[in-house]
């Protein structure tokens, strides 16, 4: 288990950037972000790519690239978890990112408390279809057809999926877009976790409620569209912070 005790830098939690070319601002506060770190670790909960087809989309020469190895050459540890938009994050990410992988789930000692790390979408039950494409996209027959595919290929039928996902969400129920509380409940108590961090719904809050006699946390992360958002944890402090997007050049 990752263990993070108490001391005197900050834990960091992010998650849904979704790093767009077409969204170069977000892009750039990543950048900021990575540089103003001054922590003893970040965490990247999932979906920080709109769409990753394979580890040979990119060179590694990118600036978010440089901008993550940065943390490593100053002893920050990256640690990154697959989301629904980039579950196909591969060891080669890794070794250009200078980041460790993390698998969905994840429980880390949060300076003292066991605590439970999660994209968030195998949270939301009651969104069938969603759950459906879920396993399919998993399973490494799939994957491992898929990335057989010439890497245009990849790119086209990714644009026509996130596409139709966007159509579909347009016309979803508000509630199958969240999660099931009973599913949270079931995931906290099959890990002995009384907190748990999670991203996905790009709904951000901390519910507070009783878990078998105590007091439980869900901490729900930001998405990175219309700023910036992180989670900064410190001794007992667990405090979500926005940040503004940088002006255009």
């Amino acid at each position: 288990m990752i263990s993070h005790p108490a001391g005197d830098k900050p834990v960091l939690f992010i998650s849904d950037l979704h790093l767009d070319p077409v969204r170069p601002r977000v892009t750039q506060l990543f950048i900021e972000f990575l540089a103003s770190a001054d922590a003893a670790a970040v965490y990247i909960l999932g979906d920080l790519f709109e769409a990753w087809v394979g580890d040979d989309m990119v060179t590694g020469n990118e600036p978010e690239f440089a901008a993550m190895r940065a943390l490593q050459h100053r002893g920050i540890p990256l640690y990154v978890m697959r989301g629904n938009r980039d579950f196909l994050l591969g060891e080669r990410f890794a070794e250009l990112a200078g980041a460790e992988l993390l698998p969905d789930p994840t429980v880390i000692d949060l300076h003292g408390e066991r605590t439970l790390l999660m994209h968030g979408d195998s949270l939301c039950t009651d969104d069938t279809k969603h759950q459906e494409f879920r396993t399919m996209v998993n399973d490494p027959n799939w994957q491992a057809t898929f990335l057989q595919m010439p890497l245009d290929d990849r790119l086209a039928l990714a644009r026509t999926v996130r596409q139709e996902s966007t159509n579909r969400n347009a016309a979803l129920a508000d509630y199958l877009m969240d999660v099931n509380e009973e599913a949270v409940v079931a995931a906290m108590r099959e890990h002995g976790v009384h907190t748990l961090i999670h991203g996905h719904t790009h709904r951000p809050a901390v519910h507070e409620f009783e878990l078998d006699s105590a007091p439980g946390r869900r901490i729900v992360l930001g998405d990175w569209y219309e700023q910036g958002s992180q989670l900064y944890c410190l001794g007992d402090v667990r405090q979500l912070l926005s940040m503004p997007l940088p002006d255009d050049n």
